[in-house]
């Protein structure tokens, strides 16, 4: 079942290694099901070399496995949490990339400091708070995505408009309407995250861009009045 998106699925990961986001096996990519009723996830473990589509899991909307011989990711949880907290969401990544988990080490957001960042940011990336030793024992991944999406909530950001997130200790996590679409702002994240660590380092009090930048550079590619790019 899903083949199609079992080969999406399993080439969004592999994507994950050209881009130099993932080592060894730090890292998953899932897809959500046309019907919304089932999610294809990489499976737990299994080297990115020899990886292929018949090695993706199907999975329920509660974590039940549909289809595969293979375990899922363990982090299958998290991004059940998150499909459930964030609708319009088609794709989850998670990976260990360098500079965001640099920052979601330091416990910092990435702050928007230009227009790199404003094209597909709508603002800070927010990092979350820690969670506590019950979340952790009880249900360490259900309550990784839990927290995701108490973040978003409490600081009333738009998931959409900021389609990524840092987990406090842990690192980051990307989404969108598709699962390419979620790899390419896992790879916009990171270099963002590169880029504050060099902007930090030349000015320590650099501040964030202002508002209008913001307003003009990501309105420019997202919503009605988008203009970038060929229609």
């Amino acid at each position: 079942m899903l083949e199609e998106l079992k080969q999406r699925v399993c080439e969004a990961n592999l994507s994950l290694v050209k881009n130099g986001l993932v080592v060894l096996t730090w890292g998953n990519v899932s897809a959500l099901s046309p019907d919304g009723k089932y999610v294809v996830i990489k499976p737990s473990g299994v080297s990115y070399d020899v990886m292929a589509p018949e090695h993706m899991v199907v999975t329920d909307r509660a974590g039940n496995i549909v289809e595969g011989e293979l375990r899922p990711s363990t982090d299958l949880a998290t991004h059940l949490e998150i499909y459930d907290a964030f609708p319009g969401v088609g794709g989850v990544v998670h990976t260990h990339s360098r500079y965001a988990v640099a920052m979601a080490q330091a416990e910092i957001d990435l702050p928007c400091y230009g227009t790199t960042h404003a094209d597909y940011f709508f603002g800070s990336v927010p990092c979350t708070r820690h969670l506590t030793s019950e979340e952790i024992h009880e249900s360490y991944e259900r309550s990784t995505g839990q927290v995701i999406a108490e973040t978003f909530r409490e600081r009333g950001i738009d998931p959409a408009a900021v389609p990524a997130v840092l987990v406090r200790k842990h690192g980051p996590f990307t989404w969108g309407p598709t699962p390419e679409k979620a790899v390419e702002n896992a790879v916009v994240l990171d270099e963002c995250a590169h880029m504050a660590l060099l902007t930090r380092q030349f000015n320590p009090a650099a501040e964030s861009a202002p508002q209008a930048i913001l307003d003009k550079h990501y309105y420019r590619k997202h919503g009605a009045g988008a203009y970038y790019g060929q229609k």
